[in-house]
């Protein structure tokens, strides 16, 4: 654990300048100890900082973000993560005519996850292996690009396709997450690179996926790499120079040297037996934050166990501490205040990543902060946020691992055999989760949540082989059951959820899931790409479709709006991949969209738009046997169940003779690991190419069929 400075930074809006007043703690100097919160000493240290420019967004007016609705100045809008927007030009009664205005193509295929941020006029977010863009917001003319260069055998080591899920803008500087382990500042009217630290031991298969955050003068990053084997941490950065200010683990590291904190030491306590570090324990922090700055609290989430299967991680049992939990941190150092754990002993990948929204509800007559959360396991969590106890805690969608959540403990009642440890067990929700990354939003208006949820059945089965491999998937799960993916299993709705009385409001199906993050708008409009290519808006009181558009690929980022030159403009980054998409295999090639990456940007009729701002309409045997678990384990993670690629990464069906001649290059010596396929020689041999390509020249035949 690392001690450093916290700042504490006030600000108020004067409506008519916009100029926010704010506290110099350290400024662009070197850090200095803080001082006892002093409502004088901070009058005193006041400076004016007019509105304009990036070099204008400080802590003062990130904390004020909500009272710039033009904007869409951190991840969530605001610190609470809640995706709503107080605009309300586009609503219910016109969103009919909401009208293509421009169209960015990115250049990048695989998956785009970005959240833009916008200010003043100017948006920036990232597309896949961590390019960052700027782009004129009124038109989508780039203004720079940032291209990180990312080794492509890095892909590898990314569990989930080489996405990015956004950048974070503080004093003139964006700051971005490299997927191979880099913290970038950029210039935010240039691109040009300003620092960057590397955040990880790069010996290790870490990855980094999410977006930063900024908080009390510091970056907030954290990593994945779970499913490949690695230790979770999440660190803050100062903003100025990069320099590390502290550092928290989630996870013990082994036992027989000293634990880095006394929390840590308590959580040793839940790991039994197994030695788990030597393949790192997982419990990465990989993608969702929020920030409570009247309590100053930064809320963190969790991941799955490394590997998945506790028997093996933990064969004496326990908790597993703080795997699948959100923790509340204290910014200044990253000490723990308080943890919540969704799933104790996590066995299923049952991450609790997924989005955290903070609100304040009326709850039995009395108004409550809360933190609300849908993590993968299925049900919907209500969290007294300063404190983390439970208040509510109810099925979203289909569980069958747990009967419900004791309401006494907090803790599920788990369903005898879901755990597999003796045997298959046909398991609802799957390792995609009820609700994934696809960030969900709340409208204060309707008092309800929307979530990307989805409906699946997985299967799951102790390895009896299980080895440490490094460098490849080691979650200690047998692969080979993704064959046992259908297409007829796989679904997605948009879920409207009253989280005061934990019950379903209304629904909009979907045929197919791993569709879009959502927003929220106080023109009583839900907004949500979809996996097979369109953008839809919903009224929000109550679920009727009112306006869609094709999106020429499958959407899976959360949508934006904002206002310049007070004309409301709906943004959504489009770009088919993530997990599902790569290993999802028939029921994500049902999604039949190519992936390609775009920004797609509506608005209500105005002038009409340049020939060159115009969007145009989209109009979107034992042999066999054993290579068919060689595939499974092997090669599904990115080409899909029983070969049917996701349509981000070649379908194997479809590969022509040449190809599969030449696997022996393209398996084992590494011919194209300069695109991202890395060679297996390690682990595999000519016998074992020979029977991959025996099963899929079987799979091929069974499709022609």
């Amino acid at each position: 654990m690392f001690e450093g400075c916290g700042t504490g930074v006030r600000g108020r809006r004067i409506a008519s300048l916009f100029v926010v007043l704010a506290i110099a703690c350290g400024g662009d100097e070197e850090l200095q100890a803080p001082e006892p919160p002093s409502s004088a000493s901070a009058e005193q240290q006041q400076q004016e900082v007019v509105l304009g420019g990036p070099e204008s967004v400080n802590d003062a007016r990130l904390r004020a973000a909500d009272a710039e609705p033009g904007n869409w100045l951190t991840h969530g809008r605001t610190y609470s993560e809640q995706r709503f927007s107080p605009l309300d030009e586009v609503d219910a009664d016109n969103v009919h005519q909401l009208q293509a205005t421009w169209k960015f193509e990115t250049g990048l295929k695989r998956g785009h996850e970005a959240t833009p941020i916008v200010l003043d006029g100017i948006m920036y977010f990232t597309g896949s292996w961590s390019v960052v863009f700027a782009l004129d917001a009124r038109t989508g003319e780039q203004v720079w690009k940032w291209d990180p260069f990312v080794p492509r055998d890095y892909a590898q080591k990314a569990c989930c396709d080489v996405v990015n899920r956004g950048v974070a803008l503080y004093r003139g500087r964006v700051y971005a997450g490299v997927l191979d382990g880099r913290l970038a500042a950029l210039d935010a009217r240039t691109g040009e690179l300003v620092w960057e630290k590397l955040t990880v031991d790069r010996s290790r298969p870490y990855t980094i996926t999410g977006a930063p955050r900024i908080v009390d003068g510091k970056v907030i990053i954290g990593n994945g790499g779970a499913e490949l084997g690695v230790r979770g941490y999440v660190s803050a950065y100062d903003t100025q120079n990069g320099d590390l200010i502290w550092r928290t683990y989630t996870v013990p590291g082994d036992p027989a040297k000293p634990f880095e904190s006394p929390a840590l030491e308590a959580a040793a306590e839940t790991w039994k037996g197994g030695e788990w570090w030597k393949i790192g324990g997982g419990g990465t922090v990989w993608d969702s934050m929020a920030f409570d700055p009247e309590l100053k609290l930064l809320y963190i989430g969790t991941g799955n166990g490394s590997p998945w299967t506790r028997h093996i991680r933990s064969p004496g049992g326990g908790d597993n501490l703080f795997l699948s939990s959100i923790l509340a941190l204290n910014p200044d150092n990253g000490e723990l205040i308080w943890h919540y754990q969704t799933t104790p002993g996590d066995n299923w990948d049952y991450t609790a990543t997924q989005h955290m929204i903070l609100a304040d509800l009326e709850i039995d007559g009395d108004t409550r902060k809360v933190l609300m959360q849908a993590p993968k396991n299925g049900f919907f969590y209500v969290l007294d946020r300063k404190t983390g106890e439970l208040i509510s805690a109810e099925k979203y969608v289909e569980v069958t691992w747990a009967s419900n959540i004791d309401p006494k403990t907090g803790r599920p009642v788990e369903v005898p055999g879901q755990d597999y440890k003796d045997a298959l067990a046909l398991v609802k929700p799957t390792p995609f989760g009820g609700h994934n990354w696809h960030p969900m939003s709340y409208s204060p208006k309707t008092g309800l949540v929307y979530i990307p949820a989805q409906d699946m059945l997985g299967a799951y089965r102790v390895d009896p082989h299980f080895t440490y491999k490094p460098g490849l998937f080691n979650t200690g799960t047998d692969f080979n059951t993704f064959a046992l993916a259908k297409r007829d299993g796989f679904y997605g709705h948009l879920l409207a959820w009253d989280p005061v009385a934990q019950k379903e409001v209304w629904r909009h199906p979907h045929a197919l899931p791993w569709n879009g993050g959502t927003l929220a708008t106080a023109g009583d409009l839900v907004f949500q790409g979809t996996a097979d290519g369109r953008f839809v808006a919903y009224r929000a009181s109550d679920g009727k479709k009112l306006w869609e558009e094709p999106a020429g690929t499958g959407v899976i980022a959360a949508p934006i709006t904002y206002q310049v030159d007070g004309r409301q403009y709906v943004t959504i980054v489009a770009g088919w991949g993530g997990a599902f998409a790569l290993a999802g295999g028939e029921g994500a090639s049902a999604a039949g969209v190519e992936s390609r990456g775009r920004v797609l940007t509506f608005a209500l009729a105005g002038p009409p738009p340049t020939a060159a701002q115009a969007l145009e309409r989209i109009t979107m045997e034992d042999s066999v046997h054993r290579g068919e678990r060689i595939y499974h384990v092997y090669c599904a993670g990115c080409h899909g169940a029983q070969a049917f690629g996701g349509g981000v990464l070649p379908d194997l069906r479809k590969s022509k003779p040449e190809i599969r001649s030449a696997f022996n290059e393209i398996v084992l010596r590494g011919i194209f690991s300069g695109k991202g396929m890395p060679s297996f020689a390690p682990w595999l041999t000519e016998k074992d190419t020979a029977l991959l390509i025996e099963y899929i020249d079987q799979r091929i035949a069974d499709t022609a069929n």
